[in-house]
């Protein structure tokens, strides 16, 4: 008898049937993509390991079990299952580097772990027999890299599952399907169509886009894009046509990649409230499903769909899900597979940071091509990806008359004002009751705030945790409303979907795609007439971040010289198109795709080096904590015992503000934050924490870094 798993109360598991489910699992998840025969038997060998009497010994006397994960990837190699191998060998440890023939023993890649000698296994063919299934794709680089982490994806989360049933059984699962969130939404929408000819011109027209996503949803699956201005309803559209697309084709989810927390935020609220609380995966670094209390069966039920994405609509973040696709570790892959015969909605594409943009593209392309996945790149200002894909992905836009839609819902005018210091923009806000200004650095935006009256005045950047900025939205939104003074100077992070609307708005000089998001703040609702919504461009004083400046050159060389009406699509277009042939092989910054074309460091497939270096914001910050108010301080006093879970990190995240290594250094030396590890610390020193403009970017002693 041979044994996979024991419990704290004794019970056993044993290992035949340990393989033999998660070999159905795996098989059940691969089936998606084409592959679950080639699955099953991946599932069969990946702890033939464990057939070893010393892992056995190990096992029943309660010891440590060693490597058994190195055996089940010899016989798959053996079998000339070269990318089933490799997942067997990494199904603990994450996905290794391959690579090349002249690795020794003993080095963590695929290659030298088979030639590691490890305990006598060959009693698994007692229980198990192994015979060879073909790979089912074309075998190049990027390709079969792809399919390898997709393949990963299933092993470990049937290995997971399985084990997790044995251990300690949880309830997971019991959502809506798709067809039943469907009639919902038609519930939902049902007073618009009924409606629309009634309805004020705005929402005929908002109507109008809503029916044509319906009947798109009825046609052919592949990538698409839906090109609807702010202001037209695409939120609610784009999940009308996900829906409808999903229940024409069987698809099992719909998945949501979105920038910004705040548009997240925003999305999920809509989502719930058409679909129920009980079906919307909100996956982010600030959302917590720690259960309260003794027991909370939504949150845990939400707690472990996070793992593995199970759910019927997921809202999740273009770092979540684009570092997930290129990470190598089995926490981030478990859920890889259920992307499989899903629509994935990419909300605002068109901040898909540039130095990531083709392996990005790449990985679109592969879910489109490979894995039944429709995807839909959903923006206001179409990104001009189309060339970028590989041959043979075209993209089919949803609303075909979307160049009709800019001159109908165009509610600003833009106007260049040249150069302004923060005293002249200051003043002339001060003259108006209501107005936004964005500017490029958290620095402007400091000096700015500081510069305007008291009265309604409001400042928004990221050195102000999420909390605190959450807070200060809603302020700013019900001063609005009320028609009382509101002058706010906050940085980019207003731009994307912050539903917030003024009569005017300032915005420091930028890309097209930046200034037309500006835009979105202005007149949002259409209530004013066009040339009383004045959107202003201004040059602020110094230099032009080096993050910016090829955007900032575009713009200000190519597109003001060259049309009459910036904004339009044909402007829009050229503005993308020329930033894709300036910035040439910067769109790979570290690249990625020729890494597994054709390899690094002399070895193939890097997946482990890829994963440490694929980060879409990648940036050397290291987090404050700011301890303001009774849960934050309880939160820090967790910290300070050693409490630093993950649960503890998404709670913590709410009151945390992010800063660059210097600034860091310098709040250290000059004992104003306290080290807890070597990129986390808490703010000692409360003096350096104004609730106007959050963290002070001076410390008290030493050198003023400003970001």
């Amino acid at each position: 008898m041979y044994i996979a798993h024991k419990r704290e109360d004794g019970q056993l598991q044993l290992l035949e049937e340990h393989l033999k489910q998660v070999a159905i699992l795996a098989k059940s998840f691969a089936e998606g993509f084409g592959a679950g025969d080639y699955a099953y038997v991946l599932g069969l060998a990946h702890d033939i390991g464990k057939y070893s009497a010393a892992f056995q010994e190990y096992l029943l006397k309660d010891g440590m079990g060693g490597d058994h994960s190195t055996a089940g990837a010899k016989e798959l190699y053996r079998l000339q299952m070269f990318p089933a191998s490799l997942c067997a060998a990494g199904h603990h440890t994450g996905l290794p580097d391959g690579g090349g023939p002249g690795d020794p023993s003993g080095m963590p890649t695929w290659q030298g772990r088979l030639k590691k000698q490890v305990a006598p296994y060959q009693e698994y063919q007692r229980e198990i027999t192994l015979h060879a299934v073909s790979h089912p794709q074309e075998l190049n680089g990027f390709r079969i890299a792809f399919f390898t982490r997709m393949l990963f994806s299933a092993l470990v989360d049937a290995d997971f599952l399985d084990t997790e049933a044995f251990m300690n059984p949880v309830q997971r699962g019991g959502y809506d399907g798709i067809p039943v969130l469907f009639e919902r939404l038609k519930h939902y929408i049902d007073p618009w169509l009924r409606h629309q000819e009634t309805g004020n011109p705005i929402n005929q027209k908002r109507t109008e886009i809503l029916r044509c996503c319906l009947e798109a949803g009825k046609r052919e699956r592949g990538l698409k894009s839906l090109t609807v201005p702010t202001g037209g309803g695409k939120t609610v559209s784009s999940l009308a046509f996900a829906l409808q697309h999903a229940v024409q084709y069987g698809l099992n989810r719909i998945i949501y990649v979105i920038p910004y927390t705040s548009i997240i935020e925003q999305t999920a609220r809509v989502f719930r409230k058409i679909v129920g609380i009980e079906n919307v995966l909100e996956h982010h670094a600030n959302v917590n499903f720690d259960p309260r209390g003794d027991i909370d069966p939504a949150a845990e039920r939400f707690r472990l769909s996070t793992e593995n994405w199970d759910a019927p609509i997921i809202v999740t973040t273009n770092v979540q899900f684009f570092e997930s696709l290129f990470s190598n570790k089995s926490s981030q892959c478990r859920k890889l597979h259920n992307l499989a015969n899903s629509v994935v909605v990419f909300d605002e594409a068109q901040m898909i940071p540039l130095d990531y943009l083709m392996p990005c593209v790449r990985a679109i392309g592969e879910l489109v091509q490979e894995y039944g996945v429709t995807a839909v790149l959903c923006t206001a200002t179409q990104p001009s990806l189309e060339k970028l894909f590989p041959k043979g992905i075209s993209i089919q836009e949803i609303y075909p008359h979307f160049r009709e839609l800019y001159p109908f819902f165009r509610r600003t005018e833009f106007v260049n004002i040249g150069r302004l210091s923060v005293i002249e923009l200051a003043d002339r806000m001060a003259r108006q009751k209501q107005v936004l200004a964005i500017v490029d650095t958290r620095k402007q935006a400091t000096e700015l705030y500081q510069s305007l009256p008291e009265e309604g005045r409001f400042h928004l950047s990221t050195l102000m945790p999420p909390m605190m900025r959450r807070w200060t939205l809603r302020a700013i939104c019900r001063r609005l409303k009320q028609g009382l003074p509101c002058r706010v100077a906050a940085t980019s992070l207003i731009e994307a979907g912050v539903d917030v609307d003024f009569p005017t708005v300032y915005r420091a000089e930028a890309g097209l795609d930046s200034i037309i998001q500006a835009a979105g703040r202005c007149n949002r609702e259409g209530k004013r007439p066009l040339e009383e919504s004045i959107v202003y461009i201004y040059q602020p004083e110094g230099r032009v971040p080096p993050r910016i400046q090829p955007n900032v050159s575009i713009y200000k060389n190519e597109i003001q010289p060259n049309f009459v009406d910036s904004a339009s699509p044909e402007a829009i277009q050229a503005y993308f198109d020329a930033l894709h042939m300036l910035k040439g092989d910067r769109l790979d910054k570290k690249k990625v795709v020729e890494a597994f074309e054709k390899g690094r460091d002399g070895g193939m497939l890097p997946f482990a080096k890829v994963s440490e270096e694929f980060h879409l914001i990648d940036e050397d910050t290291k987090a404050i904590f700011i301890p303001l108010g009774q849960r934050a301080e309880r939160l820090a006093k967790q910290l300070r015992s050693g409490l630093c879970s993950r649960g503890w990190m998404r709670k913590a995240g709410r009151y945390m503000v992010h800063v660059y290594e210097p600034h860091f250094q310098e709040l250290y030396r000059a004992h104003d934050i306290e080290m807890i590890t070597d990129g986390l610390a808490i703010l000692t020193n409360l003096r350096l924490y104004d609730l106007g403009t959050g963290l002070s970017l001076e410390a008290d002693l030493g050198k003023a870094f400003f970001v």
